[in-house]
């Protein structure tokens, strides 16, 4: 669980993650590799202290695919690779 959900979930997330979930029948809409297909979380694209709950960067998502995927605020790029050869 996350720092954003260390004193629980509100009456209104629960409320906006319902809606999450029937909008989107349910599916899993990120679809990784082990997707289980039936979404029971809600995902925050764009990250919840960016966006906030609202719905329009919520998408319904797997647990695996959820846990998988993660904080999209907290992804790094690759590390740089020095160039040797150019083609």
């Amino acid at each position: 669980m996350s720092q954003s959900w260390k004193g629980g979930s509100t009456r209104a997330w629960r409320r906006t993650r319902a809606l999450v979930l029937l909008r989107d029948d349910y599916l899993c809409q990120l679809q990784l590799d082990g997707c289980t297909t039936v979404a029971t979380h809600a995902h925050h694209t764009a990250g919840r202290s960016v966006t906030g709950d609202d719905p329009a960067y919520l998408v319904a998502a797997c647990e695996h695919c959820n846990l998988k995927l993660g904080d999209p605020t907290k992804l790094a790029d690759p590390p740089n690779q020095a160039v040797t050869r150019w083609l």
